[in-house]
């Protein structure tokens, strides 16, 4: 999430995945709802080579039904070595590898949303 003014970027929680893509969705136009959201940002796993991957081509038609049952604008961004920054970011923070797994999501999310508003600062001036 980000603050109203797009400054800050922080995580909220990690939502756990349903066995079936519909109940995913709900959960994540219920949140988008709860917390006002006006867009969305997902994070697209593209091979290093920039190629879409099989993973990313299902995300890019999960984020396209997403946008359309929240209604909201939806925005692509590359997450390539995301997690291993978030990694990185854990680990300089003191916090040992094995506690990593609960909070690394939320941390590459929190990059990946970071990312892209700076994207979006640079090219409003």
């Amino acid at each position: 999430m980000s603050d109203e003014l797009g400054l800050t970027a922080q995580p909220v929680l990690t939502l756990d995945r349903h066995n079936n893509q519909r109940d995913d969705l709900r959960s994540l136009a219920r949140l988008a709802r709860r917390f006002g959201v006006v867009g969305i940002v997902v994070g697209n796993p593209l091979h290093l080579s920039g190629e879409v991957s099989p993973q990313a081509a299902k995300t890019q038609n999960f984020a396209a039904e997403l946008g359309k049952l929240t209604g909201l604008p939806i925005h692509l961004w590359d997450e390539r070595l995301t997690t291993r920054e978030a990694h990185r970011i854990l680990y300089e923070a003191g916090h040992e590898r094995r506690t990593h797994r609960r909070v690394v999501d939320q941390v590459a999310a929190t990059l990946i949303l970071k990312a892209f508003m700076d994207e979006k600062t640079t090219s409003d001036l």
